[in-house]
């Protein structure tokens, strides 16, 4: 299966760089480039990509800005966030926005390449710990707390997806959560699938933003 890409920069080297590594790959096809946030929505609406590699600071249109109005134009696609500054304010306003992860724009090539694929296929681009420290602190600044009403499709998880969430929040990878539920590492994949899907996320790094905005785990008590 090709991954077809979209890649957002305003610099143009940069752009032929990240299509250079890309192309060298038989399975990614990059379908359009642009150098700011608005041609970035909209060549993602009319190509639908699988992945759009976005820059965060951008003319017309910055890459958060961008990014959810790359969503709401293409909700298949998913969104990585290329950044200069590891944990930097633009990470978290780009998690809040809908990006599936992020990755720095000096990483080796080999792993913008695995990210494209990992992200591609659904996966989330950060470590499950990342990802949780990552929401924690962009919750703790934003000043977000518990919420006293039972937020939407949240009453709609059985108790078991209910805790996987909540470990899914806490940092825990599959193979962790099975050891302290004590049930398989498929029957988990099963249950995060679950979850996602009754809760309209999609995917990983989703969910644990979606848990730290609704209360289900306290970032203080960690």
């Amino acid at each position: 299966m090709t991954i077809r890409v979209v890649v957002v920069d305003d610099e143009e080297l940069v752009r032929t760089g990240l299509r250079l590594i890309l192309e060298s790959q038989d399975d990614f096809e990059v379908v359009a480039e642009a150098g700011d946030g608005r041609a970035a929505a909209d060549l993602a609406e009319r190509h639908g990509p699988d992945v759009v590699l976005m820059d965060v600071r951008m003319p017309v249109l910055d890459g958060v800005a961008a990014t959810a109005e790359v969503l709401r134009r293409s909700p298949a696609s998913k969104v990585i966030i290329l950044t200069t500054f590891d944990l930097d304010e633009y990470v978290f306003d780009g998690l809040r926005a809908g990006a599936s992860g992020f990755l720095l724009k000096d990483a080796p090539r080999g792993d913008l390449v695995r990210a494209v694929r990992e992200v591609a296929a659904g996966r989330s681009l950060l470590s499950p710990v990342a990802a949780h420290k990552l929401v924690a602190e962009f919750v703790r600044t934003s000043g977000r707390g518990r919420r006293a009403a039972v937020p939407p499709g949240l009453g709609g998880l059985s108790a078991r997806e209910r805790e996987v969430l909540e470990l899914l929040a806490r940092g825990l990878n599959n193979a962790e959560i099975a050891a302290t539920l004590v049930v398989s590492e498929h029957t988990v994949k099963t249950h995060v699938g679950a979850v996602l899907a009754k809760l309209g996320l999609r995917d990983r790094v989703q969910a644990v933003v979606y848990a730290h905005r609704h209360g289900v785990v306290d970032p203080a008590a960690d």
